[in-house]
C-alpha cells in the first residue's frame, strides 16, 4: 500500500495544526523570555543571554573551520578526472592493477581503488558505466533565450557524453505564447546535440496543485518516464537532475554524480546534492545581494562537510526509478527542494540519505532593475526558502504518532526533527538577540542600576569581537570562490567586496530574522504560502539592454 506523501490540502488535523504553530510560538517566546527574565532578575537575563551568545561563538569558530575545510575539499574534487574514473569502472581489473602499484596515490585515488576492488568482488551489483544516462530537467516560466541558452550550454559542455544526456525543458503554459515560442526555438537549436531535447509544457490550473515549481517538475518527470518507456531505456540507470533557469553546472558535475551512483549499492535510495554557489552575476549585484549570495554559498559549502545534516537544496539529482515510485516531487509546497528530502525519507521508511557531490552548480545572485527592487526581491526569495518551516508539521505529524503508524523508529527520526525545528528557530531569534540583547537587562532595570545589568553590553561586545574572527576568515575565503572580475569594473570594485561585509548585521536581521518570523507567523495564522513568488533577476550585458530571469 502506497503511503500518502503529500502535504494536507484544506483543513489540517489538530496535531498537524498545533505543529504548524510551534515554531513561531517558540521563536516569539525566546525573545519575550529575554525581557521577562531580565525584568525578574538581571542575573537571570544575563545568564540566558550569555548562553545564546556562547553558542554563537562556538558556531562562528565552527563555521570558519568548515568553510576553509569545505573549500579545500571542493578544490580537490574539481581536480579529479571523473570521466576517466567512470571509464576505469567499465574495465575495473586493469585499472585496479595499475592503481595498486602506484605509490603516489592521492586520497581520491585510494577511494577509487577501494571502489574498483568492490566491483571486482561483486560485478553483478554494479551497473555498466557505459549504460548510465542523465536526464536534466530545467524549469522555466517566462525567461528568454538569452537566459536559458547559457544554462543549456553549460550542460552541453560537461565532460559526460552528450549522447547519453536527455534534456527536458519544462516550461509553464502560464508563460504564454512567447515562452512556448522560445522553448520551440531552443529545441530546434539544440536538436542533435543531446540524445534528445524534450519539451514539456505544464498546463495551468491543474487540480490539487499550487502555483509553483514542484508541479512543473512533477509533470515533466512524468513525461520523461513516458519517454524512457517508449524508447526502451533502462529506467534503473537514469539519473535525473533538476535545474533552475539560471543554473550553470560545472563541467565535471554529471560525471561525478554518475561515479557516485555506480559505486554505491544503495544508489536508488540516495539523492546527490551539489554545492550551490551563487556567483554567476556576483560582480553585477548590489552589496546586500552579494552578502546574502556569498553567505548562502558558504552555508552550502559547510553543509557538504556535514552529510548527516545535508538535505536537498535547489538543484539536485535523484534516480528516475525512485522518483517515479514516489510520484516525483510535491505539488503542494513552494519549497519542493528541501521538502523532497522528507518525502524521500518517508517513502523509503528511513532508508534514504543525501550524498554530497563536491562539484558546484553555479546560480545567480538576486538582481533587479533598481536597488530598491533588488532589496525587495531578495526578501521575497529568502522568505520562500524559510517557509521550509512548514516541514516541521509534516515531519512531526509522522513522528508523534503511535508506533504502528510510524514509518521509521522514533529515536532515528527525532534528531532530524529537532535539527529542523532548531534551525528555523535559530534563523528567527539569533540575529536580534546578538545585536540588541545585551541592552535588554539594562533597559529592564533602569531604576535599580545594578552592576550586572550595566556590564552586559560591554561583555557581549567583547564576545562578538572574538566571533568576528570567523567572519574575517570567511571574507578571505570568499575571494577564492568569486569568478574573475569583469573587465568593465575597476579594481575599486574588489575593495567594495570587502567593505560590503559591514552590512552583515543588517542583512542578518532583515533577511534572516525578519524573513523567518514572516514565514513562521504566516504558518501560525494558517495563512499558507501556496504560490511560488517568482524572483526577478537582471542579466547585465555591457553591449545589450538588461534582460530578466526568474
Amino acid at each position: 500500500m502506497r503511503r500518502n506523501l503529500e502535504i494536507p490540502e484544506g483543513k489540517r488535523s489538530r496535531l498537524y495544526r498545533f505543529l504548524e504553530i510551534v515554531p513561531g510560538l517558540i521563536s516569539y517566546g525566546a525573545i519575550i523570555l529575554l525581557f521577562l527574565l531580565s525584568w525578574l532578575n538581571p542575573v537571570l537575563g544575563a545568564i540566558y543571554l550569555f548562553t545564546i551568545i556562547a553558542s554563537t561563538l562556538v558556531k562562528a569558530v565552527s563555521v570558519a573551520y568548515r568553510t576553509v575545510q569545505g573549500y579545500k575539499v571542493i578544490k580537490r574534487a574539481s581536480r579529479v578526472d571523473w570521466r576517466k574514473r567512470n571509464e576505469e569502472l567499465a574495465n575495473p581489473h586493469a585499472a585496479y592493477e595499475r592503481l595498486r602499484q602506484d605509490d603516489s596515490k592521492s586520497y581520491h585515488a585510494e577511494e577509487h581503488l577501494e571502489n574498483l576492488k568492490m566491483i571486482l568482488s561483486m560485478p553483478h551489483e554494479y551497473p555498466d558505466p557505459t549504460k548510465i544516462y542523465h536526464a536534466v530537467i530545467m524549469t522555466a516560466y517566462n525567461e528568454g533565450e538569452e537566459v536559458l541558452a547559457p544554462s543549456i550550454e553549460a550542460v552541453k559542455n560537461t565532460t559526460f557524453p552528450n549522447e547519453r544526456i536527455i534534456f527536458v525543458l519544462a516550461y509553464e503554459a502560464r508563460g504564454g505564447e512567447t515562452m512556448a515560442s522560445t522553448a520551440k526555438n531552443l529545441a530546434k537549436k539544440y536538436k542533435g546535440v543531446f540524445k534528445d531535447f524534450v519539451l514539456s509544457e505544464h498546463p495551468a490550473d491543474l487540480p490539487h496543485e499550487i502555483v509553483g515549481k514542484g508541479p512543473n517538475l512533477t509533470y515533466a518527470g512524468q513525461r520523461l518516464a513516458e519517454y524512457v518507456e517508449k524508447k526502451h531505456l533502462p529506467i534503473e540507470n537514469i539519473i535525473v537532475t533538476s535545474l533552475d533557469s539560471d543554473n550553470h553546472m560545472a563541467p565535471k558535475y554529471l560525471d561525478s554524480v554518475a561515479y557516485e551512483f555506480i559505486t554505491h549499492p544503495n544508489r536508488q535510495r540516495l539523492s546527490y546534492q551539489p554545492v550551490s554557489i551563487f556567483t554567476n552575476n556576483i560582480w553585477d549585484a548590489p552589496a546586500p545581494s552579494r552578502v546574502i549570495a556569498v553567505s548562502n554559498s558558504f552555508f552550502n559549502v559547510i553543509s557538504t562537510m556535514r552529510p548527516h545534516i545535508l538535505r536537498n537544496f535547489a538543484s539536485h539529482s535523484q534516480p528516475l526509478q525512485a522518483l517515479k515510485a514516489m510520484n516525483f516531487w510535491s505539488k503542494r509546497t513552494i519549497v519542493e527542494d528541501g521538502h523532497q528530502y522528507w518525502r524521500s525519507l518517508f517513502f523509503f521508511e528511513g532508508d534514504y540519505a543525501v550524498l554530497p557531490i563536491r562539484i558546484p552548480i553555479y546560480q545567480d545572485a538576486v538582481l533587479d532593475e533598481s536597488l530598491w527592487k533588488t532589496i525587495k526581491a531578495q526578501f521575497v526569495q529568502v522568505r520562500r526558502w524559510y517557509y521550509g518551516v512548514s516541514d516541521v508539521a509534516y515531519v512531526g505529524s509522522r513522528l508523534f504518532v503511535s508506533r504502528d503508524n510510524r514509518v521509521m523508529p522514533f529515536w532515528k527520526l527525532f534528531p532530524k526533527f529537532w535539527r529542523l525545528l532548531d534551525g528555523h528557530i535559530t534563523l528567527a531569534v539569533l540575529a536580534p538577540i546578538v545585536a540588541f540583547g545585551g541592552w535588554v537587562p539594562m533597559i529592564m532595570n533602569l531604576s535599580s542600576r545594578t552592576m550586572v545589568a550595566y556590564s552586559v553590553p560591554n561583555i557581549v561586545s567583547i564576545v562578538e569581537t572574538f566571533a568576528s574572527i570567523g567572519l574575517i576568515i570567511s571574507v578571505l575565503v570568499s575571494f577564492k570562490i568569486l569568478p574573475k572580475r569583469p573587465a568593465k569594473y575597476r579594481k575599486g570594485r574588489s575593495l567594495l567586496m570587502v567593505l560590503q561585509w559591514i552590512l552583515m548585521p543588517v542583512t542578518s536581521i532583515i533577511y534572516q530574522s525578519v524573513a523567518a518570523f514572516y514565514s513562521q507567523t504566516r504558518l501560525m495564522l494558517g495563512l499558507y504560502m501556496e504560490k511560488f513568488d517568482v524572483t526577478k533577476k537582471i542579466v547585465k550585458n555591457s553591449s545589450q539592454p538588461p534582460k530578466t530571469t526568474t
